[in-house]
């Protein structure tokens, strides 16, 4: 599609802020208003628009795609989208470990128990470490405090959520990125561990690196979408 527009604009609008195009407000892809919570979140939508070139590259509108996402499907159903969320919970990435006498284990106890000891710690909660890679249920007190947490959530914060928790595969991880202090590169190397160890074993792949990249941006632009709707 080529560009239509000239003019990109942040104005005002009922409940929030909104992306104007010319003037003309737009609406999302179910039809409904785009209008967002903050202006910091408008105007960092509107720059999307901004730099697009003559071509308009869909790739490009990562927060435009979050934010039809909580306006056109969590806001109307916050509990099924949870529903989606919640599992990684029970698969975490952090909680299943290789043998104890390897030496990956040892780096995965350097990475990885100090962000499962914190959400243990803030949530009250205890998560269960898996050796190998048979699934062994997370306690039901712990996914209820994880339920609890996400249902505190808007729903701006919960479509940031589901894209930092399934790019790590790890709830955790999600959780954490969305925090303001949070390490987001420390965030993402400890997500691509087990890849990043294999690199080291055998080389990079120069492939893969330019999708793990990717992936990363993607990481980093939904805990700022985070970040941007709050009030």
């Amino acid at each position: 599609m080529k560009r239509f527009y000239k003019a990109v604009t942040v104005e005002a609008a009922d409940g929030g802020f909104g992306v104007r195009l010319d003037g003309r407000a737009i609406k999302t892809v179910g039809g409904r208003p785009q209008v967002v919570p903050t202006q910091a979140l408008a105007e960092a939508m509107a720059a999307e628009w901004a730099r697009q070139s003559e071509e308009i590259d869909p790739a490009l509108f990562l927060f435009r795609d979050m934010a039809d996402y909580a306006i056109d499907v969590v806001a109307g159903g916050p509990a099924q989208v949870i529903a989606e969320i919640l599992p990684y919970a029970e698969t975490d990435t952090l909680c299943y470990r290789a043998e104890p006498d390897e030496a990956f284990a040892a780096r995965q106890r350097m990475m990885w128990e100090p962000l499962l000891a914190s959400t243990e710690a803030r949530l009250g909660v205890q998560f269960v470490r898996v050796t190998g890679i048979i699934h062994k249920p997370q306690p039901v007190e712990t996914l209820a405090a994880l339920r609890d947490e996400l249902e505190a959530l808007d729903a701006f914060q919960l479509a940031a959520l589901r894209n930092t928790t399934s790019l790590a595969a790890s709830l955790v991880i999600g959780l954490a990125a969305l925090r303001p202090d949070a390490d987001l590169d420390a965030l993402w190397d400890a997500a691509n561990l087990e890849e990043d160890w294999q690199a080291e074993l055998w080389g990079k792949d120069a492939e893969a690196m330019e999708r793990r990249e990717k992936r990363a941006g993607a990481f980093a632009a939904a805990a700022r979408f985070a970040g941007l709707a709050i009030k």
